[in-house]
């Protein structure tokens, strides 16, 4: 499945010019959390050929406490950061530095110290100090690649000036593999080491079975390639460390280290057993690498109920393993219904695309991608559950493989990019969110880290101040970075499930998603007398046609699906709420605002789930999918 503001930062120019480090920025968000200690953002060595002018930096390391430079009263560049700007300013004066500039975007101040200023700094008792050395940057940095804008469209930009770049977390991508020129992916920023940690080939695996050794003697150090270029396209959307023009990295988690996990062949096709295998691989070397998020920018039409879905199954079990998984909705929208799986898995990330409408940074342009696939789920989940960047994205990919051959359009030369719409980037740009989010708070649960980017997205809003679009096309919102790392919300996603319960068999859900018989899609009623019952679903969209079967069919009121409570849980009636509602008509429109401000009535009850009675069966009718899967890759608008 392939198809914020504007980040206002100045970032580092060079030093080797004699340029005075500079950082600006409108409107940071102050309530960060103090006590980390990010890395300034530096430019990475882009180790190949057609980029051989590409930035070499280094990102500044936190000092240790008797840091001292060599020759008393020979002063030193530094960052000096504190609770605010001010603070460290005060504490740079009262040590006898000086202050050489202004960078309270990240409640600093840039200055110049001897080692006895430094030992009278570090002496005093300043609130959530922290000192780096101020690194020089090469000119060359500014004027290399081309600007990608989505980092700062999902917020990342801002946390990378602040150093977070999911240094630290390690990301999975079970794709068409990983080029072996891996250019901007081969380094995060400020290390010259491969931050690809691993590489597992599942079709080589397949057809040689010798070819890996036992896992204990392999190291997975050999290239797997990427023959189509999705993989590559999609892993650089989640973590290249290329840095713009502007300034600003192309990927939107550039720090994070790398699994790549081939199961899709040259055209991009895949089986479900190739899938699951290489699902099984990340879970079984998740400890071993530091696995905590997987990306899937893949699917296929659901072949049964999600539970029974046997690429389904192995999805639920790396979620149940402690990995995030993030999955595509697909690109069979706007119509409903039309959730792929795995994104139809009622625990995982299901992530929709928004498009800039070819006006970056300029929010009120942005709107749904036609494409984009819809909920509810048949089993009555509200899908997607967030929206990511997936309109005409550039990022590093092959130029040599098939995608490339066939659509060379999508190619920008002279740089190794493509552009590429679908809700594979959309996931993309969701996973380096995550891996984000982990490294602000390494402890998040994969259902923590849902609530919190859930509770952290801008739902689209029209001027009426009501939903633009209905939960069963954007979820909760466009995702933001900064809001979903720094979220304290709980409680907000997977709630009244158990995926351990799921697993074993022993309890399947369902969500609170119906349709009536006008084809309109609406939210169930909970009984105000049990609002959090375990009791059976009532409803549920049962083989996709609004009907309710096994036995339930003709239910006898002039209002279509409503009928008796189901163990005092759900009523048959719509929750006339905003957004709550939709007829399955997709409006193409912009104007809208991306609003961090909007109240969800009821919290997000509608993404609920509740026990699934036994006594329902899928409609016969139905064309399930046959056990293929593959990266769906519509043309850019």
């Amino acid at each position: 499945m392939s198809r914020k503001n504007g980040y206002r930062n100045g970032l580092l120019a060079s030093s080797l010019l004699g340029i005075t480090l500079c950082l600006t920025a409108a409107n940071f968000r102050s309530s960060a959390p103090a006590t980390v200690a990010p890395a300034t953002v530096a430019p990475a060595t882009v180790a190949l050929a057609a980029r051989s002018n590409a930035v070499q930096a280094h990102a500044p390391a936190l000092l240790p406490a008797n840091f001292g430079v060599a020759t008393p009263h020979l002063r030193h560049r530094f960052i000096v950061q504190s609770e605010s700007a001010e603070r460290a300013r005060e504490a740079v004066s009262r040590a006898g530095g000086l202050v050489t500039g202004d960078l309270s975007v990240i409640r600093a101040v840039a200055a110049s110290l001897d080692e006895r200023e430094m030992a009278a700094l570090r002496a005093e008792q300043v609130p959530q100090l922290q000192v780096y050395d101020d690194t020089a940057v090469v000119a060359s940095s500014m004027g290399t690649l081309p600007e990608t804008y989505y980092p700062s469209e999902v917020d990342a930009a801002n946390l990378h000036v602040g150093g977070m770049t999911g240094r630290g977390v390690t990301v999975a991508v079970v794709d068409s593999g990983l080029w072996n020129q891996q250019g901007p992916l081969q380094s995060a920023p400020g290390m010259s080491n491969s931050r690809v940690l691993a590489q597992y080939d599942v079709i080589l695996a397949r057809q040689n079975p010798g070819y890996y050794l036992p896992s204990w003697l392999e190291t997975y150090g050999r290239n797997i390639n990427d023959p189509y270029g999705h993989g590559t396209h999609v892993t650089s959307v989640i973590a290249s460390s290329g840095v713009a023009t502007t300034g600003r990295y192309q990927g939107v988690a550039p720090g994070v280290n790398l699994v790549s996990v081939r199961a899709l062949d040259s055209n991009g096709q895949g089986l479900y057993s190739d899938v699951i295998s290489g699902v099984q691989w990340v879970i079984k070397q998740r400890q071993r690498y530091g696995i905590r998020v997987l990306n899937l920018s893949l699917g296929a039409p659901p072949s049964g109920p999600y539970w029974q879905d046997p690429l389904n199954q192995a999805v639920m079990a790396a979620w149940a393993s402690g990995i995030v998984v993030v999955a595509a909705a697909g690109n069979r929208g706007p119509d409903a219904l039309s959730i792929n799986a795995p994104g139809n898995v009622p625990y995982v990330i299901t992530v929709g695309a928004v498009t800039d409408n070819y006006h970056p940074l300029q929010p009120t342009q942005y709107r749904l991608d036609s494409f984009s696939s819809a909920g509810p789920t048949f089993e009555g989940f509200v899908k997607p559950d967030v929206l990511g960047m997936g309109g005409h994205v550039m990022a590093y990919a092959p130029d040599n493989g098939t995608l490339a051959q066939e659509y060379p359009s999508w190619v920008a030369e002279p740089y190794k990019d493509m552009t590429i719409s679908g809700t594979s980037q959309a996931a993309a740009t969701v996973s380096g969110v995550v891996a984000l989010m982990l490294q602000v708070n390494p402890r998040l649960t994969p259902d923590q880290v849902k609530c919190h980017l859930m509770s952290g997205a801008h739902p689209a809003v029209n001027s009426a101040g009501k939903l633009a679009y209905t939960v069963f096309q954007q979820g909760a919102g466009l995702v933001d970075a900064h809001d979903a790392a720094y979220s304290n919300a709980s409680g907000c996603a997977n709630q009244g499930v158990n995926v351990a319960l799921d697993l074993a068999g022993l309890q399947h859900y369902g969500g609170r998603a119906n349709e009536d018989a006008n084809g309109n899609f609406y939210i169930m009623q909970v009984s105000a007398s049990n609002a959090n019952p375990v009791g059976s679903l009532v409803g549920g969209l049962l083989g996709g046609v609004g009907n309710l079967v096994g036995g339930l069919g003709n239910l006898a009121s002039n209002v279509p699906l409503v009928g008796p409570l189901v163990g005092g849980l759900l009523k048959g009636v719509p929750l006339l709420l905003d957004g709550l509602l939709w007829n399955g008509v997709y409006t193409a429109g912009s104007g809208y605002s991306w609003s961090e401000g909007y109240s969800w009535s009821e919290g997000y009850s509608w993404s609920e789930g509740y026990s699934w009675s036994e006594g329902y069966s899928w409609s016969e009718g139905y064309s399930w999918s046959e056990g293929y899967t593959g990266a769906d890759v519509p043309l850019p608008e």
